[in-house]
């Protein structure tokens, strides 16, 4: 997200060079760009205009409340962890939950610091004043559920909340599968979450919401099949040809048949009405972003409000978590699918 919002500035600042005939070097532009962009989220300014009008900038959660009611109600202890500031997260949630929204933490943690959040071993928590918004000096020796704090660690935290054993060695020990961390930054939180303590993570990733729903459509679903007949016509003309050498005839065929394929496949990335393409593909590969995912991600969903479908005990079972294409039998060998079918399947978590 904050790469295309950069990448659209940077856009909007050469063609404007461009339009007034003003001379620049690229490199200073974008080193400018990117310097302004950083200047305006440190300085907090944007965000206090964000906060002065949360109704304006906030999509609406309308299902979040019921999702954390859903998930106290089976005695699961709920934390707030944001490298936010107090008074950005409270207008925010005020906004989205409601004026008691605290009343659905167990503790909420501000201007955490992650991912240093996750590798620092000493740093202590702090609590904040909510009056002044100060950070206060005294040593805080447990969270309590009607107070708010800042910084602190990892380690600290599963100390503070008694959840088992603080380490072992070098190892933080006695959390990893009994926690379901949620967030919406692959990269600054969920890697580190899963690769370090082994937590259970769930990905925030509005994009699937919009694909699937793409997904759905008549234009794409043929886009899709038409791909799928051409690839395998490809495959089923090798086979009849055999292992002797091509011909010049063979050749013509096959890369007729390919450039067909590239066709559809350039058809299908428009259907997505933006010249970036999927963030879940690199043309028709898995991106880095998608190899990511499944690697350290065990859920997926577009949105927090999809678990309001789900049982807080609910249990996910994987369709198919095959990598090597010799153990996936490719659906073409088979009828073709129900356009029926596959209109009608429809899911909010992906597994």
């Amino acid at each position: 997200m904050f790469s295309m919002a950069e990448c659209c500035l940077i856009a909007d600042t050469v063609q404007f060079f461009k339009d007034n005939g003003i001379p620049f070097c690229a490199q200073n532009a974008v080193t400018d760009i990117l310097n302004a962009i950083r200047d305006t989220h440190m300085s907090g300014d944007m965000h206090k205009m964000v906060a002065g009008d949360p109704g304006k900038y906030f999509h609406p959660t309308p299902h979040l409340k019921e999702v954390l009611e859903n998930l106290r109600k089976t005695g699961k202890r709920l934390i707030l962890v944001s490298n936010s500031p107090f008074w950005y997260v409270d207008s925010g949630m005020k906004h989205v939950i409601g004026p008691s929204w605290r009343e659905s933490w167990d503790a909420v943690i501000t201007t955490a610091g992650k991912p240093n959040f996750y590798t620092d071993t000493n740093r202590p928590f702090r609590e904040v004043c909510e009056d002044s918004g100060r950070i206060m000096f005294a040593q805080v020796t447990s969270l309590e559920k009607d107070k708010v704090y800042t910084e602190g660690c990892l380690k600290e935290l599963i100390r503070l909340l008694d959840w088992g054993p603080v380490e072992e060695g070098d190892n933080i020990l006695g959390v990893g599968g009994n926690v379901l961390y949620i967030g919406d930054s692959l990269f600054a939180d969920l890697v580190d979450a899963k690769r370090e303590y082994g937590w259970t993570t769930a990905a925030v990733t509005p994009e699937v919401g919009f694909e699937m729903e793409l997904q759905q459509e008549n234009s794409y679903i043929m886009a899709q099949r038409t791909i799928d007949m051409l690839l395998n016509a490809l495959r089923l003309l090798q086979d009849v040809l055999g292992p002797v050498d091509r011909t010049e005839e063979d050749f013509q065929v096959m890369e007729s048949l390919e450039r067909l394929v590239s066709k559809w496949r350039d058809h299908e990335t428009t259907l997505l009405g933006n010249p970036f393409g999927s963030v879940f593909r690199a043309r028709f590969q898995p991106s880095l972003f998608s190899h990511s995912l499944r690697r350290y991600c065990d859920l997926y969903m577009s949105s927090v409000s999809s678990l309001r479908n789900y049982s807080p005990q609910h249990r996910f079972y994987p369709e198919d978590s095959r990598l090597l294409s010799h153990e996936i039998k490719s659906p073409i060998d088979e009828e073709c699918w129900d356009i029926e079918d596959v209109m009608d399947a429809d899911c909010d978590i992906a597994k």
